[in-house]
């Protein structure tokens, strides 16, 4: 999340009762996870495995429960939680609006657009030109759709992130992490009915520029889906996938998280893709593997009784 202008290091300090350690002279630009950090960024790391990650990331400034080592240009803010000072930052500049209308009075909607009269706009929502959001869909807030988009039925965009800091030592083991990033449409996006795009974390989801979505599919947190995707019913991706463009995911793949699929790759359906896959070729299974050499492997499991025939007829 971006802020709408740059606040000081030293607001952050004293809205966090937090000890500031380092540059305390800086503008903060935006909070966003270790991921996806830039310069000018501030993000949170609470556990002593992820210090060095996050101290040598882009990010200039860090929200950190002990200090330690770290270069001069940047700042620590040093809290007993910093998971919560996450949580007090996340509230402060993206506050619980409840919706009293259908389209919020907040929403920008471009002319040559329809909204069919079930559907729910929320506030800051952004809807470029020639657009059709049919019944039913919910836009949530801040999210942003381009030009000659079509949202099918009962479609959802922009929903909370499927994210938990999780601790044991607690009575609530799965903390929600809350979200503050958008979810994007890019133009000439046709997106299916019942399909649910959650928002990013602290970053955006994106939807490429012409792609196109079935029924049921998911799209979880700050996944990044390229330009001319072409994605079939009851797909399910997981959070911070990036998938290339011109990709073609058939019906009831599956996509793990934090992975890549490179331009132009082709999932056959019900395949389950665990782990990066490059481009330009088609894949099957789960794992997901090249196509041909799994239909090879396929064909050597048939002939497996025929094989143990002959095995034990020549005993």
């Amino acid at each position: 999340m971006k802020f709408a202008a740059p606040v000081s290091v030293q607001w952050f300090a004293d809205f966090l009762h937090a000890k500031l350690v380092g540059n305390k002279n800086g503008q903060v630009l935006g909070i966003n996870e270790i991921h996806k950090v830039e310069k000018g960024d501030l993000v949170f790391v609470d556990h002593p495995k992820y210090y060095d990650t996050c101290i040598q990331s882009e990010a200039t400034f860090i929200i950190i429960n002990q200090q330690v080592d770290f270069p001069p240009e940047k700042a620590l803010l040093i809290v007993d939680q910093p998971f919560e000072a996450y949580l007090a930052i996340v509230r402060h500049f993206r506050p619980f609006e409840p919706a009293t209308k259908l389209i919020s009075e907040s929403a920008i909607i471009g002319d040559g657009t329809y909204v069919y009269p079930t559907a729910t706009i929320g506030h800051h929502v952004k809807i470029g030109k020639n657009c059709v959001i049919h019944h039913n869909c919910v836009i949530m807030d801040y999210s942003v759709i381009g030009d000659h988009v079509i949202i099918q039925a009962g479609t959802v965009i922009g929903s909370d992130a499927f994210y938990y800091n999780t601790k044991k030592d607690r009575k609530v083991w799965y903390k929600k992490m809350e979200s503050c990033g958008r979810a994007v449409i890019e133009d000439y996006v046709e997106i299916g009915a019942t399909c649910t795009i959650d928002r990013g974390v602290t970053n955006d989801t994106v939807i490429g520029e012409g792609t196109k979505i079935d029924n049921m599919v998911h799209v979880g947190h700050d996944t990044v889906v390229g330009k001319n995707c072409l994605i079939a019913a009851q797909v399910g991706i997981a959070g911070a996938a990036i998938i290339g463009n011109g990709v073609t995911l058939w019906g009831q793949v599956g996509v793990s998280k934090t992975l890549s699929i490179g331009d132009n790759a082709v999932v056959l359906a019900k395949s389950g893709v665990p782990s990066s896959l490059k481009g330009g070729h088609t894949y099957f299974g789960i794992p997901s593997v090249d196509a041909l050499d799994k239909k090879r492997e396929l064909v050597w499991i048939k002939r497996i009784p025929e094989l143990w025939k002959k095995v034990m007829e020549s005993k």
